[in-house]
């Protein structure tokens, strides 16, 4: 799935998403342009943005298990998926429109345009994904 979705293999893109075995539908976040998509979404639903570090081992392992938790779930809303290293003027546009200094990894939860929710570290495992897309 994430070949097709990101349009590499594995040894294009040693990003630990290309091999997992998750089935979380993410949308990737590689424009500030996409931050007004999100903000019009987020008027219907709850959208949700991952902000990750390939090169963090905390964010590794937080991204895994986020996938897990939400993989054993139905989860209608939409998550995008920011790859902080390869789209940082993204992460700049994201922390300077929702006023939301940025971590690593780091989870938003935005709904009329403005963050109702955001997590960063280990805590984001700490999300009930049953309520995911509902207000927190």
């Amino acid at each position: 799935m994430f070949k097709k979705l990101f349009n590499k293999n594995k040894k294009e893109n040693n990003n630990e998403l290309a091999t997992n075995e998750a089935k979380v539908n993410w949308q990737p976040l590689t424009d500030v342009k996409q931050l007004a998509e999100i903000n019009l979404a987020s008027k219907n639903e709850v959208v949700a943005i991952f902000k990750h570090s390939t090169r963090c081992i905390v964010s590794s392992t937080v991204i895994k298990n986020f996938e897990k938790l939400l993989g054993n779930n139905v989860i209608d809303n939409t998550i995008y998926y920011l790859d902080l290293l390869s789209y940082r003027e993204v992460s700049n546009a994201i922390e300077a429109q929702y006023q939301v200094m940025h971590q690593s990894p780091q989870l938003l939860l935005i709904k009329n345009g403005s963050v109702i929710f955001h997590t960063s570290h280990y805590d984001i495992l700490e999300v009930d994904v049953n309520k995911f897309g509902k207000e927190m």
